[in-house]
Protein backbone atom coordinates (compact mmCIF):
# COMPACT_ATOMS: atom_id res chain seq x y z
CA UNK A 1 0.00 0.00 0.00
CA UNK A 2 1.33 3.44 -0.98
CA UNK A 3 1.98 5.81 1.91
CA UNK A 4 2.88 9.49 1.81
CA UNK A 5 6.10 10.42 3.59
CA UNK A 6 6.25 14.22 3.96
CA UNK A 7 9.66 14.26 5.69
CA UNK A 8 11.23 12.18 2.91
CA UNK A 9 9.66 14.42 0.25
CA UNK A 10 10.90 17.55 2.02
CA UNK A 11 14.40 16.08 2.26
CA UNK A 12 14.46 15.25 -1.46
CA UNK A 13 13.21 18.75 -2.32
CA UNK A 14 15.96 20.25 -0.18
CA UNK A 15 18.58 18.11 -1.92
CA UNK A 16 17.36 19.13 -5.36
CA UNK A 17 17.25 22.81 -4.42
CA UNK A 18 20.76 22.59 -3.00
CA UNK A 19 22.15 20.79 -6.06
CA UNK A 20 20.43 23.25 -8.43
CA UNK A 21 21.82 26.22 -6.49
CA UNK A 22 25.35 24.81 -6.49
CA UNK A 23 25.16 23.95 -10.20
CA UNK A 24 24.06 27.52 -10.94
CA UNK A 25 26.87 28.98 -8.81
CA UNK A 26 29.43 26.71 -10.50
CA UNK A 27 28.20 27.60 -13.97
CA UNK A 28 28.35 31.34 -13.28
CA UNK A 29 31.70 31.37 -11.48
CA UNK A 30 33.49 29.11 -13.99
CA UNK A 31 31.84 31.00 -16.84
CA UNK A 32 33.27 34.29 -15.58
CA UNK A 33 36.70 32.79 -14.86
CA UNK A 34 37.16 31.23 -18.30
CA UNK A 35 35.55 34.21 -20.03
CA UNK A 36 39.03 35.72 -19.76
CA UNK A 37 40.26 33.39 -22.52
CA UNK A 38 38.15 35.32 -25.05
CA UNK A 39 38.02 38.64 -23.17
CA UNK A 40 41.77 39.21 -22.76
CA UNK A 41 42.50 39.68 -26.49
CA UNK A 42 39.73 42.31 -26.60
CA UNK A 43 41.10 44.07 -23.52
CA UNK A 44 44.60 43.98 -25.01
CA UNK A 45 43.32 45.68 -28.14
CA UNK A 46 41.27 48.26 -26.22
CA UNK A 47 44.02 49.30 -23.79
CA UNK A 48 47.14 48.49 -25.82
CA UNK A 49 48.32 45.81 -23.40
CA UNK A 50 51.56 43.87 -23.82
CA UNK A 51 51.74 40.08 -23.56
CA UNK A 52 53.35 40.47 -20.15
CA UNK A 53 50.46 42.64 -18.94
CA UNK A 54 47.95 40.10 -20.26
CA UNK A 55 49.79 37.40 -18.29
CA UNK A 56 49.74 39.53 -15.14
CA UNK A 57 45.98 40.05 -15.41
CA UNK A 58 45.34 36.33 -15.81
CA UNK A 59 47.75 35.42 -13.02
CA UNK A 60 46.22 37.96 -10.63
CA UNK A 61 42.72 36.59 -11.17
CA UNK A 62 43.78 32.95 -10.84
CA UNK A 63 46.08 33.57 -7.86
CA UNK A 64 43.33 35.38 -5.94
CA UNK A 65 40.94 32.50 -6.55
CA UNK A 66 43.51 29.93 -5.40
CA UNK A 67 44.46 31.94 -2.31
CA UNK A 68 40.89 32.02 -0.99
CA UNK A 69 39.95 28.35 -1.53
CA UNK A 70 41.24 27.18 1.86
CA UNK A 71 40.18 30.25 3.92
CA UNK A 72 36.66 30.06 2.48
CA UNK A 73 36.42 26.39 3.44
CA UNK A 74 37.59 27.04 6.99
CA UNK A 75 35.21 30.01 7.29
CA UNK A 76 32.28 27.79 6.29
CA UNK A 77 32.98 25.55 9.29
CA UNK A 78 31.91 28.48 11.48
CA UNK A 79 29.17 30.23 9.51
CA UNK A 80 28.06 27.57 7.01
CA UNK A 81 28.32 27.61 3.22
CA UNK A 82 25.26 29.73 2.40
CA UNK A 83 26.65 33.18 3.19
CA UNK A 84 30.12 32.66 1.62
CA UNK A 85 28.62 31.23 -1.60
CA UNK A 86 26.37 34.28 -1.95
CA UNK A 87 29.26 36.62 -1.12
CA UNK A 88 31.45 34.97 -3.77
CA UNK A 89 28.83 35.49 -6.48
CA UNK A 90 28.27 39.11 -5.42
CA UNK A 91 32.03 39.82 -5.39
CA UNK A 92 32.73 38.11 -8.73
CA UNK A 93 29.75 39.82 -10.35
CA UNK A 94 30.73 43.21 -8.93
CA UNK A 95 34.22 42.78 -10.37
CA UNK A 96 32.86 42.30 -13.88
CA UNK A 97 30.37 45.15 -13.46
CA UNK A 98 33.26 47.43 -12.45
CA UNK A 99 35.30 46.18 -15.41
CA UNK A 100 32.90 48.03 -17.71
CA UNK A 101 34.30 51.31 -16.31
CA UNK A 102 37.97 50.29 -16.21
CA UNK A 103 40.18 52.84 -17.97
CA UNK A 104 43.53 51.08 -18.13
CA UNK A 105 45.81 48.24 -17.10
CA UNK A 106 45.88 49.00 -13.36
CA UNK A 107 42.10 49.24 -13.10
CA UNK A 108 41.66 45.97 -15.00
CA UNK A 109 44.06 44.17 -12.66
CA UNK A 110 42.30 45.50 -9.55
CA UNK A 111 38.73 44.64 -10.60
CA UNK A 112 39.65 41.18 -11.91
CA UNK A 113 41.67 40.52 -8.76
CA UNK A 114 38.50 41.27 -6.80
CA UNK A 115 36.49 39.00 -9.12
CA UNK A 116 39.08 36.28 -8.48
CA UNK A 117 38.58 36.62 -4.73
CA UNK A 118 34.88 36.02 -5.29
CA UNK A 119 35.72 32.97 -7.41
CA UNK A 120 37.54 31.46 -4.43
CA UNK A 121 34.22 31.24 -2.57
CA UNK A 122 32.62 28.56 -4.71
CA UNK A 123 34.32 25.25 -5.58
CA UNK A 124 35.19 24.21 -2.04
CA UNK A 125 31.90 25.42 -0.56
CA UNK A 126 29.54 23.97 -3.15
CA UNK A 127 31.36 20.62 -3.30
CA UNK A 128 31.21 20.36 0.48
CA UNK A 129 27.54 21.29 0.55
CA UNK A 130 26.58 18.76 -2.14
CA UNK A 131 28.67 16.02 -0.52
CA UNK A 132 27.17 16.69 2.91
CA UNK A 133 23.55 16.93 1.76
CA UNK A 134 23.65 13.73 -0.33
CA UNK A 135 25.92 11.71 1.98
CA UNK A 136 26.54 8.17 0.79
CA UNK A 137 23.25 8.13 -1.14
CA UNK A 138 24.13 9.44 -4.59
CA UNK A 139 27.02 11.68 -3.54
CA UNK A 140 29.25 10.80 -6.50
CA UNK A 141 26.47 11.21 -9.07
CA UNK A 142 25.47 14.54 -7.52
CA UNK A 143 29.07 15.79 -7.54
CA UNK A 144 29.42 14.67 -11.17
CA UNK A 145 26.32 16.68 -12.07
CA UNK A 146 27.64 19.71 -10.20
CA UNK A 147 31.08 19.31 -11.80
CA UNK A 148 29.68 19.22 -15.34
CA UNK A 149 27.86 22.54 -14.94
CA UNK A 150 31.19 24.35 -14.70
CA UNK A 151 31.88 23.45 -18.32
CA UNK A 152 28.34 24.44 -19.29
CA UNK A 153 29.06 27.90 -17.91
CA UNK A 154 32.43 28.11 -19.67
CA UNK A 155 30.95 27.27 -23.06
CA UNK A 156 27.88 29.48 -22.55
CA UNK A 157 29.70 32.62 -21.42
CA UNK A 158 32.47 32.32 -24.01
CA UNK A 159 29.92 31.64 -26.76
CA UNK A 160 27.62 34.53 -25.81
CA UNK A 161 30.55 36.93 -25.54
CA UNK A 162 31.90 35.90 -28.94
CA UNK A 163 28.46 36.28 -30.53
CA UNK A 164 27.88 39.68 -28.92
CA UNK A 165 31.25 41.01 -30.10
CA UNK A 166 30.51 39.68 -33.59
CA UNK A 167 27.14 41.45 -33.52
CA UNK A 168 28.81 44.76 -32.69
CA UNK A 169 27.88 44.95 -28.99
CA UNK A 170 30.48 46.78 -26.90
CA UNK A 171 32.46 44.47 -24.64
CA UNK A 172 31.68 46.76 -21.69
CA UNK A 173 27.95 46.14 -22.11
CA UNK A 174 28.44 42.37 -22.19
CA UNK A 175 30.65 42.20 -19.09
CA UNK A 176 28.23 44.53 -17.29
CA UNK A 177 25.33 42.18 -18.12
CA UNK A 178 27.26 39.07 -17.05
CA UNK A 179 28.26 40.72 -13.78
CA UNK A 180 24.74 41.92 -13.01
CA UNK A 181 23.25 38.47 -13.68
CA UNK A 182 25.84 36.88 -11.38
CA UNK A 183 25.09 39.33 -8.56
CA UNK A 184 21.35 38.74 -8.91
CA UNK A 185 21.94 34.98 -8.85
CA UNK A 186 23.89 35.36 -5.61
CA UNK A 187 20.86 36.89 -3.92
CA UNK A 188 18.50 34.26 -5.34
CA UNK A 189 20.75 31.39 -4.24
CA UNK A 190 21.01 32.90 -0.76
CA UNK A 191 17.21 32.80 -0.48
CA UNK A 192 16.85 29.31 -2.02
CA UNK A 193 19.43 27.75 0.31
CA UNK A 194 17.75 29.45 3.25
CA UNK A 195 14.38 27.95 2.35
CA UNK A 196 16.00 24.54 1.80
CA UNK A 197 17.61 24.81 5.22
CA UNK A 198 21.07 23.89 3.90
CA UNK A 199 24.41 25.63 4.19
CA UNK A 200 23.54 27.08 7.58
CA UNK A 201 25.97 27.66 10.44
CA UNK A 202 26.75 24.38 12.25
CA UNK A 203 25.59 23.72 15.79
CA UNK A 204 28.22 25.26 18.13
CA UNK A 205 28.06 22.21 20.42
CA UNK A 206 28.78 19.85 17.50
CA UNK A 207 31.63 22.03 16.24
CA UNK A 208 33.25 22.22 19.67
CA UNK A 209 32.84 18.50 20.30
CA UNK A 210 34.36 17.52 16.98
CA UNK A 211 37.68 19.32 17.44
CA UNK A 212 39.43 16.60 19.42
CA UNK A 213 37.85 13.74 17.50
CA UNK A 214 38.93 15.03 14.11
CA UNK A 215 42.37 16.28 15.02
CA UNK A 216 41.78 19.52 13.07
CA UNK A 217 41.47 18.07 9.56
CA UNK A 218 39.32 14.97 9.92
CA UNK A 219 41.47 12.84 7.61
CA UNK A 220 40.58 9.18 8.12
CA UNK A 221 43.69 7.84 6.37
CA UNK A 222 46.58 10.24 5.75
CA UNK A 223 48.30 7.94 3.27
CA UNK A 224 45.15 7.54 1.18
CA UNK A 225 44.43 11.28 1.20
CA UNK A 226 48.03 11.99 0.16
CA UNK A 227 47.56 9.49 -2.68
CA UNK A 228 44.35 11.27 -3.72
CA UNK A 229 46.18 14.62 -3.74
CA UNK A 230 48.94 13.13 -5.91
CA UNK A 231 46.36 11.64 -8.29
CA UNK A 232 44.62 15.02 -8.65
CA UNK A 233 47.96 16.73 -9.31
CA UNK A 234 49.01 14.26 -12.02
CA UNK A 235 45.53 14.17 -13.52
CA UNK A 236 45.17 17.94 -13.74
CA UNK A 237 48.71 18.50 -15.01
CA UNK A 238 47.84 16.34 -18.02
CA UNK A 239 44.48 18.08 -18.49
CA UNK A 240 46.12 21.50 -18.54
CA UNK A 241 48.88 20.33 -20.85
CA UNK A 242 46.61 18.60 -23.36
CA UNK A 243 44.07 21.45 -23.55
CA UNK A 244 46.92 23.90 -24.15
CA UNK A 245 48.72 21.95 -26.87
CA UNK A 246 46.01 19.97 -28.68
CA UNK A 247 45.45 22.93 -31.03
CA UNK A 248 49.17 22.98 -31.85
CA UNK A 249 49.03 19.23 -32.50
CA UNK A 250 46.22 19.70 -35.01
CA UNK A 251 48.07 22.58 -36.68
CA UNK A 252 51.05 20.23 -37.08
CA UNK A 253 48.61 17.93 -38.93
CA UNK A 254 48.36 20.83 -41.44
CA UNK A 255 44.91 22.17 -40.57
CA UNK A 256 44.18 25.94 -40.53
CA UNK A 257 44.81 27.76 -37.26
CA UNK A 258 41.10 28.45 -36.64
CA UNK A 259 40.25 24.78 -37.15
CA UNK A 260 43.12 23.83 -34.86
CA UNK A 261 41.64 25.99 -32.10
CA UNK A 262 38.30 24.21 -32.61
CA UNK A 263 39.97 21.07 -31.25
CA UNK A 264 39.91 22.68 -27.80
CA UNK A 265 36.17 23.33 -28.07
CA UNK A 266 35.50 19.70 -29.04
CA UNK A 267 37.56 18.44 -26.10
CA UNK A 268 35.80 20.76 -23.64
CA UNK A 269 32.38 19.78 -24.99
CA UNK A 270 33.19 16.12 -24.41
CA UNK A 271 34.47 17.02 -20.96
CA UNK A 272 31.12 18.47 -19.94
CA UNK A 273 29.40 15.16 -20.70
CA UNK A 274 32.26 13.19 -19.16
CA UNK A 275 32.10 15.01 -15.84
CA UNK A 276 28.39 14.26 -15.68
CA UNK A 277 28.70 10.62 -16.76
CA UNK A 278 31.77 9.72 -14.70
CA UNK A 279 29.97 10.73 -11.52
CA UNK A 280 27.34 8.07 -12.21
CA UNK A 281 30.05 5.61 -13.25
CA UNK A 282 31.76 6.07 -9.87
CA UNK A 283 28.41 5.58 -8.17
CA UNK A 284 28.05 2.17 -9.85
CA UNK A 285 31.63 0.86 -9.93
CA UNK A 286 33.21 2.76 -7.06
CA UNK A 287 35.90 5.44 -7.15
CA UNK A 288 38.94 3.20 -7.62
CA UNK A 289 37.65 0.99 -10.44
CA UNK A 290 36.24 4.01 -12.27
CA UNK A 291 39.50 5.91 -11.93
CA UNK A 292 41.56 3.00 -13.29
CA UNK A 293 39.29 2.70 -16.34
CA UNK A 294 39.26 6.44 -17.00
CA UNK A 295 43.04 6.86 -16.75
CA UNK A 296 43.73 3.91 -19.06
CA UNK A 297 41.25 5.16 -21.67
CA UNK A 298 42.76 8.65 -21.42
CA UNK A 299 46.27 7.35 -22.14
CA UNK A 300 45.02 5.30 -25.09
CA UNK A 301 43.02 8.28 -26.38
CA UNK A 302 45.98 10.68 -26.28
CA UNK A 303 48.16 8.25 -28.23
CA UNK A 304 45.35 7.61 -30.72
CA UNK A 305 44.79 11.34 -31.37
CA UNK A 306 48.53 11.71 -31.88
CA UNK A 307 48.79 8.85 -34.41
CA UNK A 308 45.47 9.03 -36.27
CA UNK A 309 44.89 11.08 -39.43
CA UNK A 310 43.26 14.48 -38.98
CA UNK A 311 39.57 13.64 -39.49
CA UNK A 312 39.43 10.54 -37.24
CA UNK A 313 41.42 12.45 -34.62
CA UNK A 314 38.79 15.21 -34.58
CA UNK A 315 36.00 12.66 -34.16
CA UNK A 316 37.88 11.11 -31.25
CA UNK A 317 38.47 14.39 -29.38
CA UNK A 318 35.02 14.63 -27.70
CA UNK A 319 35.37 11.02 -26.53
CA UNK A 320 38.84 11.72 -25.20
CA UNK A 321 37.51 14.85 -23.50
CA UNK A 322 34.95 12.73 -21.66
CA UNK A 323 37.59 10.65 -19.89
CA UNK A 324 40.30 13.34 -19.74
CA UNK A 325 38.10 15.72 -17.75
CA UNK A 326 35.57 13.24 -16.38
CA UNK A 327 38.16 11.86 -13.99
CA UNK A 328 37.73 14.95 -11.79
CA UNK A 329 34.19 13.84 -10.89
CA UNK A 330 35.65 10.56 -9.64
CA UNK A 331 38.47 12.11 -7.60
CA UNK A 332 36.30 14.82 -6.04
CA UNK A 333 33.71 12.21 -5.12
CA UNK A 334 36.38 10.29 -3.18
CA UNK A 335 36.94 13.19 -0.76
CA UNK A 336 33.85 12.19 1.20
CA UNK A 337 35.29 8.69 1.65
CA UNK A 338 38.51 9.96 3.21
CA UNK A 339 37.44 13.03 5.24
CA UNK A 340 35.02 13.26 8.17
CA UNK A 341 31.81 15.18 7.24
CA UNK A 342 32.56 18.11 9.58
CA UNK A 343 35.92 18.75 7.91
CA UNK A 344 35.14 18.07 4.25
CA UNK A 345 35.44 21.77 3.43
CA UNK A 346 39.15 21.61 4.26
CA UNK A 347 39.63 18.48 2.19
CA UNK A 348 37.94 20.00 -0.85
CA UNK A 349 39.92 23.22 -0.37
CA UNK A 350 43.20 21.31 -0.53
CA UNK A 351 42.10 19.31 -3.58
CA UNK A 352 40.87 22.37 -5.50
CA UNK A 353 44.00 24.36 -4.63
CA UNK A 354 46.16 21.54 -6.01
CA UNK A 355 44.01 21.31 -9.14
CA UNK A 356 44.20 25.05 -9.80
CA UNK A 357 47.98 25.13 -9.36
CA UNK A 358 48.35 22.05 -11.58
CA UNK A 359 46.47 23.76 -14.42
CA UNK A 360 49.27 26.33 -14.40
CA UNK A 361 52.06 23.77 -13.95
CA UNK A 362 50.90 21.45 -16.75
CA UNK A 363 51.34 23.81 -19.73
CA UNK A 364 54.72 24.97 -18.38
CA UNK A 365 56.03 21.42 -17.87
CA UNK A 366 54.88 19.93 -21.16
CA UNK A 367 55.73 23.16 -22.98
CA UNK A 368 59.34 22.71 -21.87
CA UNK A 369 59.28 19.07 -23.01
CA UNK A 370 57.83 20.16 -26.35
CA UNK A 371 60.46 22.85 -26.88
CA UNK A 372 63.26 20.44 -26.01
CA UNK A 373 62.15 17.17 -27.60
CA UNK A 374 59.21 18.06 -29.86
CA UNK A 375 55.41 18.08 -29.52
CA UNK A 376 55.09 14.34 -30.23
CA UNK A 377 57.31 13.54 -27.25
CA UNK A 378 55.31 15.96 -25.09
CA UNK A 379 52.07 14.17 -26.01
CA UNK A 380 53.60 10.77 -25.26
CA UNK A 381 54.81 12.15 -21.93
CA UNK A 382 51.22 13.15 -21.12
CA UNK A 383 50.01 9.63 -21.94
CA UNK A 384 52.67 8.16 -19.65
CA UNK A 385 51.98 10.64 -16.85
CA UNK A 386 48.25 9.86 -16.78
CA UNK A 387 49.10 6.22 -15.95
CA UNK A 388 51.16 7.13 -12.86
CA UNK A 389 48.04 7.36 -10.62
CA UNK A 390 47.26 3.66 -11.15
CA UNK A 391 49.49 2.29 -8.33
CA UNK A 392 48.25 5.10 -6.07
CA UNK A 393 44.72 3.76 -6.54
CA UNK A 394 45.70 0.68 -4.53
CA UNK A 395 46.41 2.87 -1.49
CA UNK A 396 43.02 4.53 -1.85
CA UNK A 397 41.22 1.22 -2.32
CA UNK A 398 42.37 -0.15 1.04
CA UNK A 399 41.30 3.01 2.88
CA UNK A 400 37.89 3.19 1.21
CA UNK A 401 37.27 -0.52 1.80
CA UNK A 402 38.16 -0.09 5.49
CA UNK A 403 35.76 2.86 5.78
CA UNK A 404 32.79 0.89 4.44
CA UNK A 405 33.68 -2.37 6.19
Amino acid sequence: MWTFRPMETKEKTGRRATLASCCAAHSLQDGLTDLLYVLLPVLAQSFGLTYAQVGIIRAANRAAMTAFELPSGMLSERIGERIPIAFGLLAAGAGYVALAWADGFTAVVVVLLFAGIGGGFQHTLCSTLVSTVFGNQGRRAALGTYNSFGDVGKLTFAGLFTLSIGAGVAWQDTTLAFGAVTMAAGLVIFVVLGRAGTGMAPNPAETTGSQGLLGGWGIRDKGAFAALCAIVLLDTVVQGGFLTFVAFLMIEKEVPTALGAFAVVLTLAGGAFGKFGCGFLAEKLGAVRSLVLVEIFTAVGIVAVLLLPTLPAYFLLPVLGMVLQGSSSVTYGAVGDLIEPQRQARGFAVIYSIATASMILGPMTFGFVGDTYGLTTAMLAMAATILLPLPLCLVMRRAIAAHYA
